[in-house]
């Protein structure tokens, strides 16, 4: 509508996690790497939608699974289009990209290769934060947390000389033997003494260092803590500043490792450790502690307490700590430089609202470790490297083979690397894969790029990037923002694109985020069919950015009134006079609104497109609404009952023309002030009267507005719709029909204000139905009426 051509094309996000439970779930399977591909495949269920007994979902081979995901993904697809389609999202259906098409694909393994050979991305065996349920690492910005009881259990460590102890309260027991090191802050005075000396595990037998490190808490338990390998992301920070021993217990599975770490070498220790292996970290935690009551070394009474506890967004269990390789992106998390720069970049982006930029700086400032992109899942981007077998059959991962950038995509798993054989997968002196799948974030984060046409469109790119817009929630400001910001900056050294608007979440009638994972989603096919697609959009629009949003039916239905009054407005206005054409908004505005109340309307009329327009290009969606919404309310209640005599002709047809020609402007002009929040209502209005789509008409002018108005002030419609409403109260007072006839309305108030009324005194007795009109000049503020019946 401002005469530009939009490229918004249609993204499908349909990769990780998410999915592949989705695709559990509907058809019951689960994907098991060791099976042969099964033509045909049948499944146990379709169309489940609750989460089925692991035991009961059919395995599957790898391939039969992806195939799966990208039926079931295929479906989804569809039925999200038809009810955007319906809802009327101006998305180009023209163009489109898929997060694990073979060119999402393609353009995600590229930029990983062009990561990692300009030292951007690397591999490293490190802690990393691990769901036992999923089965794969999880990156810092995927994580939450959730409040959950606990309990403190004091543990009483023997010190060096035998004859004292330490007391330590932990809520994980079951990590005692992965316990490298006790820790208390610098300048607690309590354990100043032992700091450099030592102490010993209880039931294992361990020496581990007590050492002084400013992140312990003075007030927190005892004040002396256990670091241990790994419980948190403290435990983390600590082994890593102090250059502790790794001693790991937890495995993959949740479970305690079979064997004991290194440093539980006596026959006790090991006896005790033996009672724990195997066990589930829960299992584990009640088996410890009564080991560890029997054997005494329990201070005090146990300690109930509510804790914040690390869990996957998409997890129901929480999170453990393991050491694993994994493929990393730096991320400015361990080079200042690096977070400087990403710093500035998210200064040089226009944030709507602006306050959101802090959340940008605050996530970027805190994060702890590099971005782990590598997940140990089935449906992603494959990791696209090989690694060369030893003659003992061991992979060289510090010498990937990587595919030519021509072969892309390719999965390692079926491709075969360049200079080798197909029989040479997993043998001696041969090849094997990468069995990793990319992060979904590592493609998301490339939208802007995969949609742009990068790298061989050259031309596009060149027009649509940087991109002038990011719509997202506030939430996601972690992840799909910064994580895109990071490989524009990476790729292209510039922001991805100009503005981000940041919206909130959508609340339930009890104020709590709308989610499907908990149960209390509405789904649009229903709101649709009840209220209809433009009620929904009114809803939507009403919400300012960066504010969460209440699904109010109320909400609904004022949307619905909003939209049938458009209807009926306009079939009122176009049904007053003859042929409305003339006044057609490319037309010139033909015949003049003569009538000083049509030229005051006008003004103002001017005023609010000044102002809706200034919002629009704010990204202020909802102000823009609002201003469009009060003003037609107006246009309706007041001045359309105003002039509603004249427009008739019951003061001759020159007056009448001028009537007509305001409404008809005014129409046109509010039909398209509402057109990108009321598509549906506003189209079919436009076309009763007008050619072509609304959507393709142009914006409406405030400068042409004033120039057919002229100069002057818009006090005369004001004083003119004021004066009528005075008399509807009075009659309404005296419990008189609005059509009954009155005597004479005598107004008091200022002068100029009284001259303003003069000016549309015809119109005021035509609407209000009063024989005589009485001005009398006083020096009151506010004017006064007084009807004479």
């Amino acid at each position: 509508m401002r005469g530009k051509e939009v490229f918004y094309p249609v993204g499908w996000d349909d990769n990780g996690l998410a999915t592949e439970r989705r695709v559990q779930n509907y058809y019951g399977v689960r994907c098991d790497p060791a099976l042969p591909y099964q033509p045909g495949l049948t499944t146990p269920a379709i169309g489940n939608t609750r989460d089925p007994n692991p035991a009961d979902q059919l395995p599957v081979s790898r391939q039969n699974f992806l195939e799966l995901c990208e039926q079931l993904t295929e479906l989804d697809e569809r039925a999200f289009a038809a009810a955007w389609r319906r809802l009327g999202l101006s998305v180009d259906w023209e163009l489109g990209y898929r997060t694990v098409g073979r060119r999402a694909q393609a353009v995600s393994q590229l930029a990983f290769l062009r990561n990692l050979a300009r030292g951007e991305a690397y591999q490293a065996e490190a802690p990393v934060l691990w769901d036992v349920t999923f089965g794969t690492a999880v990156a810092q910005a995927e994580v939450e947390d959730r409040e959950i009881p606990g309990t403190f259990l004091r543990l009483a460590f023997a010190l060096a000389d035998g004859r004292h102890e330490a007391v330590v309260a932990t809520t994980r027991p079951e990590l005692l033997p992965a316990c490298v090191a006790l820790v208390a802050h610098p300048d607690d005075q309590r354990y100043a003494s032992l700091f450099a000396s030592h102490a010993t595990t209880p039931l294992f037998g361990t020496q581990v260092p007590i050492l002084a490190h400013p992140l312990a808490d003075p007030g927190k338990g005892t004040g002396l803590a256990m670091v241990c390998t790994f419980g948190d992301m403290t435990d983390v920070t600590w082994w890593r500043d102090l250059r502790l021993a790794t001693r790991s217990v937890i495995g993959s599975d949740g479970r305690l490792l079979p064997d004991p770490p290194a440093g539980i070498a006596s026959r006790p220790g090991t006896a005790a450790y033996a009672q724990l292996a195997g066990l589930p970290a829960k299992a584990a935690r009640q088996r410890i502690a009564s080991l560890l009551y029997a054997a005494g070394h329990v201070r005090g009474e146990p300690e109930p307490v509510r804790h914040p506890v690390k869990f996957y967004e998409h997890g129901q269990v929480p999170l453990e700590i393991v050491t694993a390789r994994q493929w990393y992106i730096r991320n400015g998390s361990r080079s200042r430089e690096l977070r400087d720069v990403l710093i500035a970049r998210g200064r040089e982006l226009s944030w709507h609202p602006e306050y959101m930029r802090a959340r940008y700086e605050h996530w970027v400032r805190g994060l702890t470790g590099d971005w782990v992109i590598s997940r140990q899942r089935y449906w992603g981007v494959p990791i696209p490297v090989w690694y060369p077998l030893d003659p003992a059959g061991r992979p060289d991962r510090g010498e990937p083979i990587r595919p030519a950038e021509a072969d892309l995509p390719v999965d390692p798993r079926r491709d075969t690397p360049p200079g080798y054989r197909p029989g040479q997968r997993d043998v001696p002196g041969g090849f094997t894969a990468d069995p990793d799948v990319m992060d979904t974030w590592a493609t998301s984060s490339l939208t802007p790029l995969l949609a742009g046409g990068w790298p061989e469109d050259t031309d596009l790119l060149a027009r649509v990037f940087p991109m002038d817009l990011r719509p997202q929630a506030h939430d996601i400001i972690r992840t799909w923002l910064y994580y895109t910001v990071l490989r524009s900056h990476d790729e292209l050294g510039e922001l991805p694109w100009r503005n981000a608007a940041i919206s909130g979440w959508i609340l339930d009638p009890d104020r709590k985020k709308m989610s499907k994972s908990k149960g209390n989603a509405a789904t649009p096919t229903d709101l649709l069919r009840e209220y209809g697609t433009d009620s929904i959009r009114y809803w939507a629009a009403s919400a300012r950015l960066g504010v969460d949003t209440l699904l109010d039916p109320a909400q609904l239905r004022i949307g619905r009134r909003l939209a049938i009054k458009i209807l009926n407005a306009g079939r009122f206005v176009l049904g007053i006079g003859p042929d409305p054409s003339p006044v057609a908004p490319n037309d010139g505005f033909r015949r003049a609104a003569d009538a000083p109340v049509d030229r005051a309307l006008l003004r103002r009329l001017a005023a609010v497109i000044d102002r809706c327009t200034d919002a629009l290009e704010a990204y202020d969606h909802a102000a823009a609404l609002d201003q469009a919404e009060r003003f037609f309310w107006f246009f309706c209640d007041d001045y359309l009952e105003l002039v509603k005599a004249r427009a008739r002709g019951e003061q001759g047809q020159a007056a009448a023309d001028s009537a007509r020609t305001t409404l008809l402007l005014g129409l046109s002009v509010l039909l398209r002030l509402f057109a990108p929040v009321l598509p549906f209502v506003t189209e079919e209005v436009w076309s009763w009267w007008q050619d072509g789509s609304i959507h393709r008409a142009a914006w409406p002018s405030a400068g042409e507005l004033l120039e057919l108005a002229g100069p002057g002030s818009d006090e005369v419609v004001l004083a003119a719709t004021a004066a009528v409403t005075a008399v509807r109260k009075a009659k309404s007072h005296a419990k008189l029909p609005m059509k009954t006839p009155a005597g004479l309305l005598i107004v008091t108030a200022r002068q100029e204000a009284l001259g303003a009324l003069a000016a549309a005194a015809d119109d005021v007795r035509a609407a209000g139905r009063i024989a005589g009109l009485e001005l009398r000049a006083a020096d009151d503020a506010e004017p006064g009426y007084e009807l004479v019946v």
